[in-house]
């Protein structure tokens, strides 16, 4: 599983009112919360956003409130990975569930610059920069996870393989 995107950079402790803020949570439908993801951080953002495009973060990602919209105003943005030195708990569960792609990497924030295309493979989490050709590792994502993203979310994951 490769993808491949351009890559929107945001730094340490970003949680989850910033992704996307308490006043849009009344919102259940994923194309209304896309259009405010990222709202008050970086306004261009929806406007400027490619389906895959790969979001590289620092240290804590998501943190704060533990809100499945975070992930799905992400997802739903067009965002095809996260990529961060470490993320909250309840966001990395919660990106798993709804099928959003996470992998974490100590020095791919250090390394890439916003507007880099970068290419990953989930299997083997190897990330490559297109611009210098740099290669770096971030810890694989398991086979049965995997299974989840590709097909779309847990509860899809679920429904496939007759349990619900």
């Amino acid at each position: 599983m490769k993808l491949i995107g351009k890559v929107w950079k945001f730094g340490d402790n970003v949680d989850t009112d910033v992704i996307i803020p308490a006043r849009f949570l009344t919102v259940s439908d994923k194309e209304d919360l896309a259009k405010n993801c990222f709202v008050d951080l970086s306004p261009n953002f929806v406007k400027e956003v490619r389906k895959g495009d790969i979001i590289v973060a620092g240290k804590n990602f998501g943190c704060g409130s533990s809100r499945e919209h975070a992930p799905l105003a992400i997802k739903a943005a067009g965002i095809g990975l996260v990529v961060a030195k470490s993320f909250a708990r309840i966001f990395y569960r919660s990106a798993f569930n709804i099928g959003l792609p996470i992998l974490e990497s100590d020095e791919a924030f250090d390394i890439y610059s916003e507007g880099e295309t970068l290419t990953v493979d989930l299997e083997t989490g190897e990330i490559r920069g297109a611009n210098a050709g740099v290669r770096v590792s971030a810890k694989a994502i398991p086979v049965f996870m995997r299974e989840i993203i590709q097909a779309g979310g847990l509860v899809s994951y679920i429904k496939a393989r007759g349990s619900l």
